[in-house]
């Protein structure tokens, strides 16, 4: 079996991202653009190529520009196969495509959280907990590295 594109994969997470951040179903984009759901589930995983026609109508029905897909593009995505007709050397099969696990913006819990956040009107009181956020998570990683030092 075709491995996917690490380019499609990248552009089907960025689709994911932002309906999901729409608070948008599958369903329902699928109907927006004449589709099912099953196949924005192809769409979202990578496996099938989005033609810049249905990339367009994406970008319309989820209020981004077509460049919105493209953005935070890992620098090793094109590396993943050989671009034909080009002539140019060092696009071959070099490691493995960049791995959707490890990027927090694309993980549910990190739009849940986001999507949450928005919903709280009051700006001061989203402030303080945007605050709270980055204190608890720098203690942590603080932490983190301390028990590193000590175990060595």
């Amino acid at each position: 079996m075709a491995r996917s594109h690490p380019v499609d994969v990248h552009v089907g997470a960025r689709m994911r991202q932002r309906r999901t951040l729409l608070g948008m179903s599958q369903e329902r984009l699928g109907t927006a653009v004449g589709l099912t759901f099953q196949q924005i589930q192809k769409y979202e995983r990578g496996s099938n190529r989005i033609g810049s026609s249905r990339l367009f109508e994406f970008a319309k029905v989820l209020d981004v520009p077509v460049s919105y897909f493209f953005e935070e593009m890992p620098a090793n995505a094109l590396a993943g196969r050989p671009m034909s007709g080009r002539g140019r050397k060092g696009f071959g099969e070099v490691g493995t495509p960049f791995e959707q696990e490890k990027d927090p913006l694309i993980k549910r819990e990190t739009l849940e959280l986001v999507r949450g956040y928005y919903k709280i009107r009051e700006a001061r009181v989203r402030k303080r907990i945007f605050e709270m956020v980055k204190a608890v998570g720098v203690a942590s990683h603080a932490e983190m590295l301390g028990g590193a030092k000590k175990g060595k």
